[in-house]
């Protein structure tokens, strides 16, 4: 296979086959992450040309925010079952096939099951759990690194192609653009078959930084799909530590993508700032995201990880009670976008790693499932609140102004955590 030969070519150059893995998974994540956010761009080219409502169409789009997390624990125990490989290409599949069928659509209740439902359970089965699974079976230091890698390209997936669907859209149709779309996950998905291996047990290595001590292969698994999940759930449910980084992490979602990557187009039309500057601000936030998920994932690998959840959740709540005072002008949103973007998933990797140093490696992405599905109840809840503080108060200012009090209560929250210990660095 490939992946013995590849491993063997990156040996010959001291590179470590596990960063191979990692590329994949990053194209995977962001190709994934890209189909969560186009349709946001598709809302009234749809309007349009079905005289669907906004409300119909949101519908769609909310059930598919909502999956992509509550999917997220149940797709973490079918990759323990199954194997990372074989369930990462059944969601890209399953991605491919609703954007597919979704160009024929031309009935609302197609638009709630092709984008919703097949499209929302596709991307949840990859998600961030994905992610923290590839760090926790390849990676004993570095770990912090490679999860702010797939938090950022998570992030910036779902904010870096906004401008590109937008003009495929303007200058064609959504259908282009969405046949762009499944091309980017056909190559993910190549890439995955191609490269990706479950453990390093699988090409005789040991995970990255490991000193020998960690098990060959996992202890056989029994239960089932459902079992494994909710046994997790039971698990956790009785750590003081998973219930503050569920509720860190429900923050975490209400204030990025149920506030922010929802709103903030529509927030900044009532200022008469066009739907293609705001698509700008958030694509620039995405690049700004890269660099600041990634530093990090270096920062957790060396700083106790519950002061660096302080100060993420505290300036990020900061920021967002300071962007009414921006005026909204080009330069004070250009400095939020800068700011804000740094902040955007920094909180991932200290997270994930709290999660795997309390519940360990092989258990470590079904709690963060769960974790994760805290996120996507959070993304939810506010992105329904803040449309309703727009409709019923003419305002989406007080909204903004509640995510922030809440970011500042995660900083303090996360403080309660048992102290982690500083891991080594190589």
């Amino acid at each position: 296979m490939i992946s013995h030969w590849l491993s063997a070519r990156l040996a010959r150059h001291d590179i470590y086959y596990g960063w191979a893995v990692v590329a994949a998974t990053f194209l995977t994540t962001l190709a994934s992450a890209a189909s969560i956010s186009a349709p946001g761009v598709f809302i009234v080219p749809l309007e349009q040309e079905f005289q669907w409502s906004n409300a119909e169409i949101s519908s769609a789009l909310s059930i598919r925010l909502l999956l992509y997390g509550l999917v997220a624990p149940f797709a973490a125990a079918l990759i323990n079952r199954y194997g990372m490989r074989n369930v990462v290409i059944s969601a890209l599949t399953t991605i491919v096939a609703g954007l597919t069928l979704s160009l024929f659509m031309t009935e609302v209740w197609q638009l709630i099951l092709l984008w919703g439902i097949v499209v929302g359970t596709g991307t949840g089965m990859i998600a961030l759990v994905l992610g923290a699974t590839v760090a926790a079976r390849w990676f004993v230091k570095r770990r912090g690194l490679v999860v702010g890698l797939f938090a950022a390209s998570t992030a910036t997936g779902q904010l870096l192609f906004l401008p590109l669907f937008a003009r495929l859209t303007e200058l064609y149709s959504w259908r282009v653009a969405t046949i762009a779309l499944c091309i980017l996950m056909a190559i993910a998905a190549l890439s995955v078959l191609l490269v990706v291996r479950d453990r390093p047990s699988d090409l005789a290595l040991r995970p990255f930084g490991g000193d020998g001590s960690e098990p060959i292969a996992p202890p056989p698994i029994e239960t089932s799909i459902t079992s494994s999940a909710l046994n997790a759930l039971r698990d956790a449910s009785q750590s003081r530590t998973f219930w503050v980084l569920f509720f860190t992490f429900y923050i975490c979602g209400a204030s990025t993508n149920g506030l922010i990557q929802t709103h903030f187009i529509a927030l900044c039309g009532d200022y008469s700032i066009p739907a293609t500057g705001a698509a700008t601000l958030l694509a620039a936030m995405g690049i700004f995201d890269v660099i600041g998920t990634i530093c990090s994932g270096w920062l957790s690998d060396r700083y106790d990880n519950r002061w660096l959840l302080f100060w993420y959740y505290g300036l990020r709540g900061l920021s967002l009670m300071l962007l009414p005072f921006t005026d909204f002008t080009l330069y004070g949103l250009s400095l939020f976008a800068l700011f804000y973007g740094l902040d955007w998933v920094a909180t991932v990797p200290p997270t994930v790693r709290l999660s795997a140093a309390t519940f360990g490696p092989e258990r470590a992405n079904l709690m963060f499932g769960w974790i994760f599905a805290g996120h996507q109840l959070g993304a939810a809840s506010t992105a329904l609140g803040a449309g309703i503080s727009r409709t019923y108060l003419a305002s989406y200012l007080p909204a903004f102004f509640f995510a922030g009090l809440l970011c500042l209560i995660a900083s303090l929250a996360a403080l309660s955590i048992r102290r982690d210990k500083r891991p080594a660095v190589a």
